[in-house]
């Protein structure tokens, strides 16, 4: 029994590691010709697999998007907000996850740049499950950058009259337009003017106590 049990354990963790391989080259195609370019037989090509091994993972496209967008949410947590668990809450982690979700998209974790500002173009007038979840992954990360603007806030750091939605807003306005530049002309200076521009900003809307924070940062 224990030697069929861990068979068993092999076969599952071989699945996962397939299933793993699949989703992170699933999440560069989508990034680049979009999730509806990615179909399982497009896939199976690429990778040399069997459609019905494909099927056997996911069991349909819609399937596939989906997955395609959780493993996307995994990397994009694991390169942005896992790198900033050590800063302090407030203006200086605020400051911290713009700068490494600009990294991301300078270091194309994704082929394509951005993947959300590209799947969230590409659905933003799609109803459904895919959009639903798009909706709900780039409604968190709005969350949590709003969540330390507000907590800059009651620290101090900024001043009581900043809106912490319209703050985010335009931090991720600068976000995007780095993102579309840089993906049309392949020049990375637009990443340290869209850092430039986000400092300035935010320095604008600091105390004495905040602004003193990110020069010394």
């Amino acid at each position: 029994m224990k030697e069929m049990d861990d068979n068993t354990r092999r076969k599952i963790l071989k699945g996962e590691k397939t299933r793993r391989g699949i989703l992170e080259r699933a999440v560069n195609i989508a990034s680049v010709e979009g999730l509806n370019g990615l179909t399982i037989g497009k896939l199976a090509d690429d990778l040399s697999l069997s459609k019905s091994g494909l099927y056997a993972h996911f069991g349909s496209k819609e399937e596939l998007q989906m997955s395609t967008v959780r493993h996307a949410r995994e990397i994009f947590y694991s390169s942005v907000i896992a790198r900033t668990e050590d800063i302090d809450d407030g203006i200086l982690k605020l400051y911290a996850l713009a700068s490494e979700w600009m990294d991301q998209i300078a270091d194309e974790v994704f082929d394509g740049g951005s993947f959300f500002a590209a799947v969230c173009a590409e659905f933003d007038d799609r109803p459904g499950r895919v959009r639903d979840l798009i909706e709900e992954v780039t409604g968190k990360w709005s969350a949590v950058l709003e969540k330390e603007a507000r907590l800059a806030v009651r620290l101090s750091e900024l001043k009581k009259s900043t809106t912490p939605r319209k703050l985010v807003f335009r931090i991720q306005a600068f976000v995007y337009e780095a993102n579309r530049r840089f993906r049309f002309n392949r020049n990375d200076e637009v990443f340290a003017i869209a850092g430039e521009a986000i400092l300035e900003y935010m320095i604008r809307n600091a105390t004495e106590l905040g602004r003193k924070a990110l020069n010394e940062n």
